[in-house]
């Protein structure tokens, strides 16, 4: 009988994957995150922290247990998120610091944009910078005292790392309250009186402070390269936009110059997707070279609309065609069967089938020399080598964490009259070359691994891509276009519409959740002509 019953023991075992201790990290922590709709939520829902969503239950808990909040906020496709995840989160000796002491919350910034905004307010005005993953710790009444964005586990580069700064708010939390809530008090005073100030200068528009913008935007213009400032640079393309209709009025030849350059520069780049269409989310380098390789909705909803502007003041296709591009690349890999479209596309990939849990940043997307030349052979990749600039030993100027060593980045390194001159061929065949070599590279890039896609549905964002896709509708005469902004805005109107009226914020699994903002109502007031197109 006792030989049986071990027996049984060991046959369960091997069936079942062994004794406790070696489950998995899922198996052995789960918090109440499991229970969200949010992607980024669920990605922290077998964290050793007990993470609690935003919301009464969390509140109350730290005011019962007198503890700070620590409030990190994020969203599912941040590369700088997933460090944190990984480096921070994930471990049980934080995790238990955090535990013992604060009542955590998680937050995603898509699904809680007001949530974001009020404290992305309090870290600008404490650090002069934001950005995400960011962090903030809070009284119990949900008044800020310290506050960032990244923080790494350890002390790094002489800045103090995340576990020494829990452990010191932790101490000081017990024996200096009284300074933590006075300086709470103060902080909390001056976002709020800096929002009133700003509200105090709003006015309207006039000839000078229009002119006063512009000789602004011309000063920080990089002539060479385009765009605006140093690096990191983003697609501004509400700049593009002001600049386009300050040419219109005036005729200001300079302003049509600077949106030109930019869309052209950013077009050429490696922010640019080659191969699929879509822009990444911004650029690391100056040259718009190496890019931060997220996609995200909104984008593409906003570039393609400045590409088709610039497409109607200068008539030049090469505009039109990357607004299509765009647009292939939303109604392709970004758009549900039900006509929606989703958030965004990850930065991280992996790299391996083998381990598809070990990522990096644009694996997806980066190519070596010599899986492009046994893709191609070897002359019609040395004409794709050598107009997308594909080097050897890799091409990317810089790569500060080693994920694109021996690896290229797409950018057009050479026009097409270069190529063809230095390759003995026409401009026409050049072209003709780089389209079918671009198709076979699609086709074999499409086999790896994609990115984690947030397949939520918002509706400011869908509001976006909605009136981007009738105004390309009208723009390039192709009703096609029409069609597919009319199924997404049926799908809004008839799911993200509660009786009463009002407009919910975000669809996901059959589950519509979050009352509507400001933005879901101001994106999706063109929705009347969408309908009616």
């Amino acid at each position: 009988m006792k030989s049986k019953i071990v027996f049984e023991t060991v046959l369960i075992l091997m069936i079942f994957g062994g004794p406790l201790h070696a489950q998995s990290e899922a198996e052995r922590h789960t918090n109440r995150l499991v229970h969200e709709k949010s992607p980024y939520l669920l990605q922290h829902a077998h964290n050793p922290v007990d993470w609690y969503p935003w919301g009464d239950e969390a509140f109350e808990k730290a005011k019962k247990e007198d503890k700070p909040i620590f409030l990190s906020v994020g969203y599912s496709t941040c590369h700088w998120c997933h460090v944190m995840e990984e480096e921070s989160f994930s471990n049980p000796e934080m995790a238990k610091i955090m535990n013992d002491n604060f009542i955590s919350i998680k937050v995603d910034r898509e699904e809680r944009p007001d949530v974001d905004n009020i404290y992305m307010q309090v870290v600008m005005t404490m650090t002069g910078s934001g950005g995400w993953p960011m962090t903030v710790i809070l009284t119990p009444d949900l008044k800020p005292f310290f506050g960032g964005t990244y923080f790494p586990p350890e002390d790094r580069w002489g800045s103090p790392g995340l576990k020494s700064i829990l452990n010191t708010i932790a101490s000081k939390w017990e024996t200096e309250r009284t300074q933590i809530l006075a300086s709470s008090e103060s902080i909390t005073q001056a976002v709020r009186a800096e929002a009133q100030s700003k509200a105090a200068m709003s006015h309207a528009l006039d000839e000078k402070t229009l002119e006063k913008a512009y000789q602004q935007f011309r000063s920080q213009f990089d002539s060479r390269f385009g765009g605006f400032g140093d690096a990191p640079k983003f697609p501004r393309s509400h700049t593009l936009s002001f600049l386009l209709r300050y040419w219109k009025r005036p005729g200001d030849g300079k302003a049509l110059e600077m949106v030109e350059k930019t869309l052209q520069e950013m077009a050429k780049g490696g922010m640019y997707d080659h191969l699929g269409g879509g822009f990444h989310r911004y650029s690391t380098d100056g040259q718009w070279r190496v890019p931060h390789f997220e996609k995200m909705l909104y984008d593409q909803a906003i570039l393609s609309k400045s590409y088709l502007e610039a497409y109607q003041a200068t008539g030049k296709e090469e505009y039109a065609q990357i607004a299509r591009e765009i647009f292939g690349y939303v109604l392709r890999d970004m758009t549900g069967s039900n006509g929606a479209f989703y958030s965004a596309e990850d930065a991280d990939s992996a790299p391996d089938p083998a381990q598809p849990k070990k990522k990096s940043e644009g694996a997806f997307y980066i190519w070596s020399h010599d899986e492009i030349v046994e893709a191609l052979g070897k002359e019609r990749a040395d004409i794709f080598n050598f107009y997308f600039g594909v080097e050897p030993n890799g091409n990317a100027p810089q790569d500060p964490h080693g994920e694109f060593k021996g690896r290229n980045i797409l950018y057009v390194g050479h026009s097409l009259d270069e190529t063809a001159k230095r390759l003995g061929k026409s401009p026409q065949e050049i072209e003709t070359i780089l389209k079918e070599t671009k198709q076979i590279l699609f086709s074999i890039r499409s086999k790896r691994l994609r990115p984690h896609l947030d397949d939520k549905v918002l509706t400011d964002w869908n509001g976006l891509m909605i009136s981007s896709l009738a105004f390309a509708s009208r723009a390039l005469d192709e009703p096609r276009y029409a069609e597919s902004a009319k199924k997404a805005a049926d799908f809004l109107l008839e799911k993200m519409k509660r009786k009463d009226g009002r407009l919910m914020h975000r669809y996901r699994e059959g589950e519509v959740a979050i009352p509507g903002f400001i933005e879901d109502y101001a994106r999706c007031h063109h929705l009347w002509k969408t309908r009616n197109p």
